[in-house]
């Protein structure tokens, strides 16, 4: 039998996505340890994360908990940072700093052939930190340059006042660090931080092709890791102002950024995975409509997206672009129109069949490694949710005629409860 080639393979969508969740251990002190086998790659990636610990002090200075994270591979008792730095390096191994709104910690990539050696020196970051002077000071120095250079760069200053709308100016999450910040930070602060608050119910995610002999060694490690006990002080609630506008004029910038943001539902919620498709319409992918009428059609732009993200079990919506000098205000108008538009006129099918396929591709494809489940995995566990929620994904895009798209941009993208903000030339 011949095949004619120059006929494509049919697109068939799977119907369903089978994900084995990493197994679960419960260590003696408490520590729960999440491992994902990987029987074909070499390398293993251990990840200790735990929340940021909160104080109802409004003066405390949030840089504290940013140094204290950032200073851990810079020395301990036994190794001082030169050294620490090439072990790491002999040992083919990286320390990761991971740092977020709502948890941080330390990530190590490594080989099986080198775990045991490794394993009790990274360990010792949590509990043997030196914070040397000279270190902490060019740390210091080098992020009073970042924030000066950040306040000249329209898209970080937009993504600054974003946040302080969305979240309220004086909440942890929506506040900016000055220079003063930095300067008032000391050695001190960070080493009490380090003792009394910083290592708070952690948690061990694991992947590699990994022995129960090997495993045990991971528990033995992290078994009697030095955890601090009482209850752990969350993020406040979020004060934000609705229907917020933000200008701030940058008259040398040769481009505007804008940011365009609401609150919007969980993960958890029915209309999420509704909600998703019209995102992924309006601004979610290259062929979206915000990409057709702003970049290609208008050329304001070289790319313009749209996204959705959670934090603090709360979801919110954002737009994020950088468009030519002065025609801000005329790429808000445009995003509004195209939102208008989905809300008015039903989606065409043969638009709805090109978003279903590369939802359903993009969702197949981010499982592609051990990894990147791991990653997955994170992102539901802390929504209090499980992998179930990518099954009902893939079943929703096969399923979708597209109906509801007209329902969910009425409900949920109503322009006054929007946030606004250009920087740059106005």
């Amino acid at each position: 039998m011949s095949i004619d080639r120059s006929q494509a393979p049919p697109f068939l969508l799977p119907d369903q996505i089978d994900l084995n969740p990493p197994a679960c251990r419960l260590l003696p002190g408490g520590m729960r340890l999440y491992y994902n086998p990987s029987p074909t790659i070499a390398a293993v990636k251990l990840e200790v994360i735990f929340p940021v610990h909160f104080r109802t002090n409004k003066t405390y200075n949030p840089l504290v908990s940013f140094f204290t994270l950032h200073m851990l591979p810079e020395g301990t008792q036994t190794l001082p940072s030169e050294e620490l730095d090439d072990f790491f390096d002999f040992h083919g191994s990286e320390v990761e700093i991971l740092s977020g709104f709502e948890r941080h910690g330390l990530g190590l990539v490594t080989t099986k052939k080198h775990l045991k050696d490794v394993l009790p020196v990274f360990r010792s970051l949590f509990t043997d930190a030196l914070f040397p002077e000279k270190h902490f000071l060019k740390r210091k120095s080098q992020k009073k340059l970042s924030l000066s250079i950040q306040q000249e760069q329209t898209a970080a200053r937009a993504n600054q006042l974003i946040r302080a709308g969305l979240f309220g100016k004086d909440h942890p999450f929506g506040q900016y660090p000055s220079e003063a910040d930095v300067d008032a930070v000391s050695r001190e602060e960070l080493i009490a931080y380090y003792r009394n608050e910083f290592l708070t119910v952690p948690q061990l995610f694991v992947t590699g092709d990994l022995s129960e002999a090997e495993l045990l060694l991971l528990e033995e490690q992290f078994a009697n890791l030095p955890c601090l006990n009482g209850t752990i002080l969350g993020p406040p609630a979020f004060e934000s102002d609705s229907g917020n506008r933000q200008r701030e004029e940058k008259p040398k910038a040769v481009q505007s950024s804008i940011r365009m943001g609401k609150w919007m539902i969980p993960m958890a919620h029915p209309d999420y995975q509704a909600l998703s498709f019209f995102n992924t319409v309006l601004g979610g992918y290259f062929g979206s409509r915000l990409i057709r009428n702003i970049r290609e059609e208008k050329g304001y732009t070289y790319g313009i997206n749209s996204f959705l993200g959670n934090v603090n079990g709360d979801g919110y919506w954002m737009v994020s672009a950088d468009v030519k000098g002065g025609y801000g205000d005329e790429v808000i108008r445009e995003v509004y129109k195209e939102i208008q538009r989905l809300i008015s006129e039903p989606i065409p099918p043969e638009e709805l069949e090109i978003v279903k396929n590369y939802l359903a591709g993009s969702l197949l494809s981010s499982f592609s490694n051990p990894f990147d489940l791991m990653s997955h995995f994170q992102r539901v566990h802390f929504e209090g949710l499980d992998f179930s929620i990518f099954t009902e994904q893939l079943a929703f895009i096969k399923d979708f005629d597209g109906a509801r798209l007209q329902e969910i941009g009425a409900t949920y993208f109503s322009p006054e409860a929007m946030q606004e903000v250009i920087v740059g030339q106005l």
